[in-house]
């Protein structure tokens, strides 16, 4: 395991191997992926790169789990409980102050964070997109 975002490469290729192509913008994939907190990627002995997992947020008051990904070969192997417990170790707070740390997680993961002392007591989940149309071509962008 290495205390690191992953490349935008590695990223893209994990992204294709679970099936979430879709969840990203490959023309601001780079610079989310420098935007975090704090990264972990799990490396296999040949090199490649088989699970990430990254923090967003101010890392002082706030942080979110993001985008954590384990190659379907390796699923049940651990990899993503070890690698949100090492963003845990990364993310602790300065001396006298707390951080929140929230997360999104799917059906299938729920019990992974619960295991990792999440929980859904006192809060609700929630979130909305915004999206900018593509520029058209001649037309004002307003100010």
């Amino acid at each position: 395991m290495l205390d690191r975002v992953a490349t935008p490469e590695e990223h893209a290729e994990l992204a294709r191997s679970v099936g979430w192509e879709s969840h990203f913008d490959d023309r601001l994939r780079a610079d989310a992926l420098a935007a975090s907190v704090a990264g972990v990627v799990c490396v296999e002995a040949s090199g490649r790169v088989i699970g990430a997992a990254r923090a967003v947020g101010d890392g002082l008051q706030y942080a979110y789990v993001q985008d954590v990904m384990v190659h379907p070969a390796c699923n049940d192997d651990g990899i993503a409980t070890a690698m949100v417990e090492r963003l845990l170790e990364l993310l602790q707070p300065g001396p006298g102050t707390e951080l929140f740390v929230g997360l999104f997680a799917s059906d299938a993961a729920v019990g992974v964070y619960e295991s990792l002392g999440f929980t859904t007591e006192g809060a609700v989940g929630m979130h909305r997109r915004i999206a900018v149309p593509a520029e058209t071509p001649g037309a004002e962008r307003p100010t």
